[in-house]
């Protein structure tokens, strides 16, 4: 509501408007709940209603249903949430702020209203930051809420920072210690000994050699392998 009848008073100052004008400006923006109220409301049409009285009708109907002490309970205790940002923290509270700000058409007052809603909302806000972030901005002692949010703001941001180093860094030194772990093929082929492969071959051929001996004693051929003993040309004469 507050939102909307400054509008109004805004356009109006702007425009030189009359109250009478004003009233019938904020008639056609009513949408909703309020035009459904302002329907049933003999008092509201009537050609002498001012201004303020119009105000107050909407005031007295749409007013929060939440006593002051509430409100004033919710903004002593307000805590950041979990995942919630300083900068939605800070909106937090300053609604509940307004809502305890008393509501006077002086305009010197109004503000002095004003300013003990922030230092109000201030006071909240500082001591509802959680963490490290409200260790460092009450450390700061900030002189008011728009420089509480710029230095909550500046922390978080370095928060998020140093989590995404350490996350970069940590899968970094993972990835390392992988390929450490794991040999390359060209390491795995020069880990065997060389010539095995020639050996190999070496003893299928060396398998595959025999050695004639020839017994004339009965005529009979034998094949003796390579690691059998070998008999010297003379002995086979002397048999013979």
């Amino acid at each position: 509501m507050d939102e909307f009848f400054s509008c109004i008073e805004v356009s109006a100052s702007i425009g030189h408007w009359e109250p009478a004008d004003q009233i019938k400006i904020a008639t056609l923006r009513l949408t909703g709940a309020a035009k459904l109220f302002y329907n049933g409301c003999p008092e509201l049409h009537v050609a002498d209603v001012t201004w303020g009285n119009f105000k107050d009708a909407f005031y007295q109907r749409f007013r929060d249903a939440d006593p002051d002490q509430f409100n004033f309970m919710q903004l002593q205790t307000a805590r950041q949430r979990k995942g919630e940002s300083p900068r939605e923290f800070a909106d937090r509270c300053r609604a509940v702020a307004n809502k305890v700000m008393c509501k006077v058409d002086d305009p010197a007052a109004q503000r002095i209203h004003r300013e003990n809603a922030d230092r109000m909302m201030l006071a909240s806000f500082v001591a509802g930051l959680s963490g490290v972030l409200g260790t460092q901005v009450r450390y700061q002692a900030p002189r008011d809420t728009g420089h509480a949010v710029s230095l909550a703001l500046a922390v978080h941001e370095a928060e998020k920072q140093e989590k995404f180093n350490e996350t970069f860094y940590a899968r970094f030194d993972n990835s390392v210690r992988l390929l450490a772990r794991s040999p390359s093929r060209t390491s795995r082929d020069d880990s065997k000994p060389r010539g095995t492969t020639y050996t190999q071959a070496a003893g299928g051929l060396r398998s595959q050699r025999y050695v004639l001996h020839v017994s004339l004693i009965g005529h009979r051929t034998q094949r003796l392998g390579t690691r059998g003993p070998k008999l010297p040309l003379g002995a086979m004469s002397a048999k013979a």
